[in-house]
Order: structure tokens, then C-alpha cells, then sequence
């Protein structure tokens, strides 16, 4: 198996015509781990970075690719973690990564990776692996990296909420306890006797840039926290791109709810592999708040989810209540720390 290191982003350009291919057949495809998820995070975030993108391959296929940068914290200590990790500084923009491996060449692929480190890549204190879902074969890695002389270790980092979606929307309420079944149908149904509501899902390349920074404002008008973290311009121009490259392929869902003909509630999600994942929102708290106009934007997805037949609503990281409230079911996500003995 040859093993090939990229410093810089000549990587990319050299496995842009595989990694996606690799990446749809490994148990690790998610939207994050696509070439222009990883790509554009790193054109944003890789400032301090140190890029050390890893790829195997054999007879000219590529079987694997560990997307890692190494990074010197303010304390001194020397880790390698993926792109679009969470970590210390970084921006937490990822809700799903791993290495990228062939299924049943799991083995084989972390043991490159890990031989590597181990005795050509020395000058690192520990490996912070975040974002990582259960998918991933842990047992495999850990006892991978244990014949390395290498100690892994997987703790819970994040819980994702998922609905499992069924056939039809009434099938779906039934699901709900009644007390929130009553709920949903209530306000829904409020909002369209006192206001003229409407929806949509942005489509037209050309008004995106208008959709997104609409989007921006009802994100900041949310709550303080929304404001700070999307106030940051590397974020903005970060999210813009992410709009374009996923409008260009069919994945983005991005959504308004129009009160009135006004923009009041809106949602940015991404279609992939037969499940809605639900990126991020916003919604205008003062002018609106009677009309309940983020439940009722989160019911019109659900149902839209439904008739486009996929399989899972995915509230992706972050164990907020009112996701339960909904039929959500929790999803693990790891953080693994691997260290010498």
C-alpha cells in the first residue's frame, strides 16, 4: 500500500478525481467528509495549520484518506486532528468526520496511518479525533493503533437527534405523544388564520447571495450567541461558498417562512444520501414570536422530508429539548485521543 503526504493544498487538487468516489462507498459519507466540504474549510480555517492530508493507495486505486493538519496550541502541546474538527480555536462548522477508508480495508488503512506516525512523522504530542459517529469501526482502530505502541481512548463528545421518518405525515404524528401532536397542529394551523403564510426553499443561483445574507440576519436576530458566531466574516464567506458548491449539487435546503410576504423564520439544511440534515436556523424573535413561525418553518420541512421520501430527519449535534419534542432519537458522536504509552 503506498502512502502519499500532501503539505499543501496541491493535495486536493491531486484527489479531486477520487475522493468523493472513495468516500460514497465507505461507511464514513457524509456531506463534511465531501472534497468541497473539506477543501473549503480548509481555504477558510487553515490559518496556524499545518496541512498533512495522508492518502493510500494500491495499484493505483485510492483504498483510504486521513484528512489531518497538525496544530501547536497556545499551551505548547503538538496535535494532529481532522479537518473540520473541534478543537481548541477551530471552528466548529462539522458535525460528521472520520477517515476515509475502503469498508473491510479498515484495518490495513489505520495501520499505514498509524506506522507512519509512529516512525516518520514524529513531532506530535497527541492525535484529538472529534466529531466521530458510531458508525466508525472503533474497535478496529484501537487495536490497530495499540500494535503501534499506541493508546486510543473514545469518549461521547455530542449527541445528534434523528427522526426516523416514516411513509406518510400522518404516519409521523402518530408517532408524537398527543399533548405535541396536538401542539404542532395547532400552530400550524394558527399561523395561516392570522397571517397570509408561505414558504420556500432558495433555488435560483442567482439570487443566492440575497438568500444567504438573509439568512445571516435572521440567524443574528436569534439570540447573542447566533450573532457571535456568524458575525465572524471567514464564517460568512465560509457559509456563501458551502451555499454554492451544495446549490451546484443538488444538496442544499436552504428555506424561508414568509409571513405576510416578510422573511420571518428560516432554516439551512442540506439534502444527502435520503436524510435532511438540519444545519442551522434563524427567526426573528420580536415582530413574529405569537405565530410560533420557527416550530411552524420546522413543520413544513418535516412534511416536505416526508413526500420527497427520505429516510432521516438529522437535527445533527446539539441535544436541544424541543428535537425530542419532535419523535427524535439520540445518535452518539465520539471524540477518540490517541496517545503514546
Amino acid at each position: 500500500m503506498q502512502l502519499t503526504v500532501y503539505r499543501d493544498t496541491r493535495g486536493f487538487d491531486d484527489l479531486d478525481g477520487d475522493w468523493n468516489s472513495l468516500l460514497s462507498r465507505s461507511n464514513s459519507d457524509t456531506i463534511f467528509g465531501r472534497h468541497e466540504w473539506q477543501r473549503a474549510w480548509w481555504k477558510f480555517f487553515s490559518a496556524d495549520r499545518e496541512l498533512l492530508l495522508l492518502s493510500l493507495r494500491q495499484e493505483g486505486e485510492l483504498l483510504g484518506i486521513a484528512p489531518f493538519y497538525r496544530q501547536q496550541l497556545p499551551d505548547g502541546q503538538r496535535v494532529i486532528q481532522l479537518i473540520g474538527g473541534t478543537g481548541p480555536g477551530n471552528k466548529d462548522v462539522c458535525d460528521y468526520l472520520d477517515i476515509i477508508a475502503l469498508p473491510k480495508l479498515e484495518g490495513p488503512i489505520y495501520e499505514a496511518v498509524f506506522e507512519f506516525l509512529t516512525t516518520e512523522l514524529t513531532d506530535w504530542d497527541e492525535i484529538d479525533l472529534h466529531c466521530i459517529p458510531d458508525t466508525s469501526p472503533y474497535e478496529i482502530l484501537r487495536e490497530t493503533a495499540a500494535k503501534q505502541g499506541l493508546i486510543a481512548h473514545r469518549q461521547v463528545e455530542d449527541l445528534c437527534p434523528i427522526i426516523p421518518l416514516p411513509p406518510t405525515w400522518d404516519d409521523y404524528l402518530s408517532m408524537l405523544d398527543r399533548k405535541q401532536r396536538h401542539e404542532l397542529r395547532r400552530k400550524m394551523r394558527r399561523a395561516k388564520r392570522k397571517a397570509t403564510i408561505d414558504w420556500y426553499i432558495a433555488s435560483d443561483p442567482d439570487l443566492l447571495f440575497r438568500d444567504v445574507e438573509d439568512f445571516f440576519e435572521l440567524h443574528r436576530q436569534s439570540n447573542p450567541a447566533k450573532e457571535t458566531f456568524i458575525s465572524d466574516p471567514l464564517m460568512q464567506e465560509f457559509f456563501h461558498e458551502a451555499a454554492r458548491f451544495s446549490l451546484a449539487q443538488g444538496w442544499l435546503n436552504l428555506s424561508f417562512l414568509l409571513v405576510n410576504g416578510e422573511k420571518a423564520a428560516s432554516m439551512l439544511c442540506f439534502e444527502y444520501n435520503n436524510r435532511t440534515l438540519v444545519y442551522n436556523s434563524g427567526y426573528d424573535p420580536h415582530r413574529f414570536s405569537h405565530l410560533s413561525t420557527g416550530i411552524v418553518l420546522l413543520g413544513y420541512h418535516i412534511q416536505d422530508s416526508i413526500a420527497k421520501g427520505h429516510a432521516e430527519f438529522d437535527f445533527l449535534r446539539g441535544d436541544e429539548e424541543y428535537k425530542h419534542r419532535f419523535g427524535a432519537q439520540n445518535l452518539e458522536v465520539y471524540q477518540i485521543t490517541i496517545q503514546r504509552k
